[in-house]
């Protein structure tokens, strides 16, 4: 064999080596060696067992695979401070080691759901999937009304399953609570230099609070402003009259509020902006600037709104309001509390919080209506079966005069 044709097949053989020795190694350092390393980061901050998902969960993932949401929606709060501010603590190895496949996403055509529990209700959900612009006026998400037997009340097995399983998401990292966060923050992240991390979990801007610090609004916002930000962001629910109307007023319960028919205190109406009203599908709006949600305010607020269903009401005489004042500490005082501030001492068990009757006042015949009808959807039941016309008539009257805006109570003494 001559020289040349040897050193060629050496060199062929050389190469060959070399390029299965470089695929060897490749695997191993791209592929290997990460796994290792995310599993053993995964066994030190995640806790030892995660809530397996439920046959109803488990189901609602595959099709949320095979409905392609993966395609417009992540479930992956990255670690830049962008997603920081916007979405809380960044996703980490263990919240997603039991994805097989994973559903993390590459594009947010729609927002990240990686926190999604816990921030709608389950008849927003359904209202959503089969109509996404009826509560969503800017949704670009198509309609999944197959899931759907007629309407969203009316939802098919996979649509509550589909559902259930937005419910899981976020649910393990919190349900980890402080102790999982603590344990996270033993792990050194190079990639989180620089970046300040989330004061909490999930500050998802829509996700309803019971309770909580409400920043002051700026005073005499822009009503014109506000007017375009109610169409834009309530009028879907609370309909363009403010009546509770709206298109996707229907699918949801307890119904949307009928804002024409109270008075609210700019605070109430801040706190119900802020933080959303729990148990309702009623969102926060935290995501708003402070000056949009004064506008807002205003426009909510305006006695052009209202006017037409506001009357002057005749003083009840005290021993009218005396006997309306028995029948609401008998029946009414658990729940909205002894001086009407929806603070009783059955409040706390309750899914919705009570009307605080001295921050926002029905008119007309508002206040009867609702003892004679009960509001579906909370634990206000009708009264008709317990109390009669005249009691009725007495308490509605009593609670009425709760109302305690100090500006707005001068303006009808000065009206008298």
């Amino acid at each position: 064999m001559n020289q040349p044709a040897r050193v060629l097949r050496m060199s062929y053989l050389v190469a060959s080596l070399a390029g299965v020795g470089f695929f060897v190694l490749s695997v191993a350092w791209l592929g290997v060696w990460p796994a290792r390393r995310l599993a053993e980061d995964a066994k030190r901050t995640g806790p030892g067992h995660v809530v397996a998902l439920t046959p109803s969960e488990a189901r609602g993932r595959v099709i949320y695979a095979r409905e392609g949401c993966a395609y417009c929606h992540t479930q992956q709060v990255r670690f830049t401070q962008a997603d920081i501010a916007r979405f809380g603590a960044p996703t980490l190895a263990w919240e997603t080691r039991a994805d097989t496949p994973h559903m993390m996403g590459t594009r947010r055509i729609g927002p990240d759901l990686a926190r999604a529990g816990g921030t709608r209700s389950e008849d927003w959900h359904l209202t959503h999937l089969y109509a996404p612009r009826s509560v969503v006026p800017a949704s670009v998400m198509p309609p999944y009304r197959h899931l759907f037997a007629g309407g969203s009340d009316a939802p098919r097995q996979e649509a509550r399953d589909l559902v259930a399983y937005l419910e899981t998401l976020g649910r393990a990292r919190e349900l980890a609570g402080d102790e999982g966060e603590a344990r996270a923050a033993t792990v050194s992240h190079t990639h989180m230099e620089g970046l300040t991390p989330s004061p909490v979990l999930n500050p998802h801007p829509a996700r309803p609070r019971r309770t909580g610090e409400v920043p002051a609004l700026p005073a005499n916002g822009d009503r014109a402003r506000g007017e375009w930000l109610y169409a834009r962001n309530c009028a879907a629910c609370h309909g363009s009259t403010l009546e509770g109307n709206g298109p996707g007023a229907g699918g949801l319960t307890p119904r949307p509020t009928n804002l024409a028919e109270h008075t609210y205190t700019d605070g109430r109406l801040a706190q119900a902006l802020w933080n959303g009203v729990s148990g309702t599908a009623m969102p926060a709006w935290r995501d708003l600037p402070l000056a949009d949600l004064g506008a807002l305010v205003e426009y909510v607020r305006d006695p052009r709104i209202t006017s037409q269903l506001r009357h002057d009401r005749t003083r009840p005489a005290q021993g009218e309001l005396a006997f309306g004042q028995r029948v609401y500490e008998a029946n009414c005082a658990q729940c909205h509390g002894a001086q009407g501030a929806g603070d009783g001492w059955a409040a706390r068990a309750l899914a919705v919080a009570p009307t605080n009757f001295r921050v926002q006042r029905l008119w007309g015949t508002a206040a009867m209506r609702i003892l004679q009808t009960g509001i579906e959807g909370t634990m206000m039941a009708s009264w008709r079966s317990r109390l009669s016309g005249e009691e009725m008539q007495a308490v509605a009257e009593y609670i009425v005069q709760l109302y305690r805006d100090e500006q707005d109570l001068r303006a009808r003494e000065g009206r008298r």
